[in-house]
């Protein structure tokens, strides 16, 4: 079988109990060990079935060999149910370490052990608030969906929270500031509603709070100017407060204002500080 032919039908970001409904009789490769310098860490898994494969172990040759074994099992032409593969020069590979794979066939044991470590993980996962569902909102939640994150997007409307992706959750509320004093620590929080007096007092709430991974607002230098200035001389805010307030989103390195673009530079932004208030915490 040649590589295209083992990697033809890729499911890149598709829920694995969709992936299992279309596609019931797969095998489960899991990474129980690594050593040295590997692509993905032990536990990452996926799912590969005679015509399809879902997630990723690390990619490249290794997987590739991944594949054939997993598909070899399936067909009952061979195959073995554990494999340790050295990630250097003799498959292609510079990564140096070594990684030790699991095989199992996909049972009801199986698929069961998988919905509870999905859940579990899902209670860890951190949490992003997007308030505003307009343009740059849906991008935003577009982007963030395929990433380990839990993400809630808040609006006034309840026209805009129509078609937001898979698993985006939602919140229709009157007063989306009264939310944020009961967001957890370490939380991220984008406001982009469609009213600057809005963004205002959200923000203005949030930065109030030390304990948030992220607070970001959409807009401009002028309008960072006028919310310093609301801020300090009519909301009782100090201006220390701003240091942590990332105005505008996006950053400035591309200067392209397509909600898709700013989306995705957030989407990076967000992730950045959430690894470092992770490592702070851990330190």
């Amino acid at each position: 079988m040649t590589r295209r032919e083992i990697l033809s039908g890729f499911v890149p970001g598709s829920d694995f109990r969709a992936f299992l409904a279309l596609q019931p009789e797969a095998i489960l490769i899991e990474i129980s060990g690594t050593q040295g310098s590997t692509p993905r860490e032990a536990g990452t898994f996926m799912l590969v079935s005679a015509a399809s494969v879902w997630g990723t172990i690390g990619g490249g040759h290794f997987e590739y060999i991944a594949i054939g074994n997993a598909r070899a099992l399936l067909a009952g032409s061979g195959g073995t149910e554990t494999m340790d593969i050295p990630l250097g020069p003799e498959i292609g590979q510079c990564c140096g370490g070594r990684t030790q794979l699991r095989f199992r066939r996909v049972t009801d044991t199986v698929r069961n052990e998988m919905e509870r470590r999905q859940e579990s993980e899902a209670e860890s996962l951190p949490e992003v608030h997007v308030f505003g569902a307009g343009h740059v909102g849906r991008a935003l939640a577009a982007a963030l969906a395929p990433l380990p994150l839990s993400v809630t997007v808040i609006e006034t409307r309840q026209d805009e929270l129509a078609n937001l992706p898979v698993p985006t959750k939602s919140r229709l509320v009157p007063m989306p500031e009264a939310l944020v004093k009961d967001m957890p620590a370490g939380a991220a929080l984008v406001i982009l509603t469609h009213d600057h007096a809005l963004d205002f007092l959200i923000a203005r709430e949030a930065l109030a709070r030390t304990d948030l991974a992220y607070i970001g607002m959409i807009g401009s230098a002028t309008k960072r100017a006028t919310f310093a200035n609301w801020l300090c001389r009519e909301a009782g805010g100090e201006r220390a407060w701003l240091d942590r307030l990332t105005l505008p989103i996006g950053g400035s390195a591309v200067k392209d204002k397509r909600p898709q673009v700013i989306a995705a530079m957030t989407a990076a932004e967000i992730l950045t500080a959430l690894a470092a208030y992770r490592d702070r915490s851990s330190s």
